[in-house]
């Protein structure tokens, strides 16, 4: 009975661990399309809202790390149990950063809005941000509803963004090399499209944690997408 008890009070205290995230999930959603959109629109209002609301995704990360350490104290999880514990605080992890990734893309919209809009690079990395916030969706679905078949599907839809990327900064080259009157805005840009990749991996080790959190198996690793580091006819001589 004491045993039973025991499994019910951990099972609530992960419920509201796991509601947590949930919100934080949502909260990041917003920041990622809101800061996308306020480049589009040229919006330093709604930029600045996506700046201000990281303050909140930060302190829900520290609450669920907090009310993680305190569920290990007291319940004394058992291995799979405890499995579960360790992969909600990492998911919690990737949200925050993927949040700081929205916060630093918001931080430019003020600047680019002093500028010339570069031709198509806004609706290119809205449709960018779209794709990363339903990746997002659907790791934390396959999260709650343990579904491994989603989350790999997550994993491998990371490729999409990094191709996204790559054809972004090439992009952005060929405008710098037209006119070096485009470089300052160029670089701006490329900084939001490499957030916003960064993003796409920060989901993806969501997703991840599902199928390990499922299957007690790590994923392999994945080879990435993104030439521009490798590529020798990307990168500066």
């Amino acid at each position: 009975m004491a045993e039973q008890h025991i499994a019910s009070a951990f099972d609530r205290d992960l419920e509201a661990i796991q509601a947590k995230i949930m919100k934080m999930g949502g909260l990041v959603e917003a920041a990622i399309l809101d800061a996308a959109q306020s480049l589009d629109t040229r919006d330093e209002e709604l930029a600045e809202k996506v700046r201000a609301g990281d303050k909140a995704i930060d302190a829900l990360e520290e609450m669920i790390n907090e009310d993680a350490a305190r569920l290990i104290a007291l319940r004394a999880p058992t291995a799979g149990d405890l499995r579960i514990v360790l992969s909600v605080m990492k998911i919690s992890a990737n949200l925050e950063r993927i949040g700081d990734y929205a916060k630093n893309m918001a931080k430019r919209t003020s600047i680019l809005s002093q500028m010339s809009q570069i031709a198509g690079s806004n609706a290119a990395l809205r449709r960018m941000a779209r794709e990363v916030n339903e990746m997002l969706k659907d790791a934390l679905d396959s999260y709650i509803q343990r579904d491994v078949a989603k989350a790999q599907d997550v994993i491998a839809r990371d490729a999409d963004v990094d191709q996204m990327y790559n054809a972004l900064f090439r992009e952005f080259l060929t405008f710098m090399m037209e006119d070096p009157r485009n470089i300052t805005a160029c670089m701006h840009l490329h900084f939001m499209a490499k957030n916003t990749e960064r993003m796409g991996d920060h989901v993806t080790s969501i997703a991840e944690q599902v199928v390990y959190l499922v299957t007690g198996d790590a994923p392999e690793d994945r080879p990435k997408q993104d030439v521009t580091s490798t590529d020798r006819t990307l990168a500066p001589s």
